[in-house]
């Protein structure tokens, strides 16, 4: 069994719903969640909308490796209602579901990078992320999920 670390976001329709429901398929799919963040309501990031998102983090263990857990990941989204991932556009979702870490794992691919290569300078992730995990060391950076935290500015 391996620990993952995610990251959930949703601003279409019934967030809270949504993110129950991505929680309850994670768990029904993937393994079980040993801690679940508080929902943080937060504006959009690298677009405009008029939807606020709720953003959380989850830690779970699972026996899927990386990249079954990025399938079942994107099969949740897809049943959920997601249409495509964001191709470095970003666009209002009824579900994103981000692996931020597994394990400490360093790994660079085409179809997936840990740790998520953007985790640091968003604070909609690392604040959730931080909550419940803020001893975890960022195997590349070197520093704890909550050092990374609280050097991030104001505004991001």
């Amino acid at each position: 069994m391996a620990t993952a670390y995610l990251s959930l976001g949703t601003n279409l329709e019934d967030k809270k719903r949504n993110m129950i429901t991505a929680a309850g398929l994670l768990v029904e799919r993937v393994g079980e969640i040993f801690a679940l963040s508080n929902l943080y309501e937060t504006k959009p990031w690298g677009f405009e909308s008029e939807n606020t998102f709720l953003n959380a983090a989850l830690i779970l263990e699972t026996s899927l490796d990386p990249f079954a857990l990025l399938d079942a990941t994107k099969q949740i989204e897809q049943d959920m209602g997601r249409k495509e991932k964001s191709n470095g556009s970003y666009k209002d979702r009824i579900i994103d579901i981000d692996i931020l870490m597994y394990e400490d794992i360093i790994l660079e691919t085409k179809e997936l990078t840990l740790p998520h290569p953007l985790m640091h300078q968003r604070s909609f992730v690392i604040g959730p992320l931080a909550e419940i995990a803020s001893a975890l060391i960022h195997p590349i950076l070197k520093k704890s999920i909550g050092e990374l935290y609280l050097s991030l500015p104001v505004d991001c």
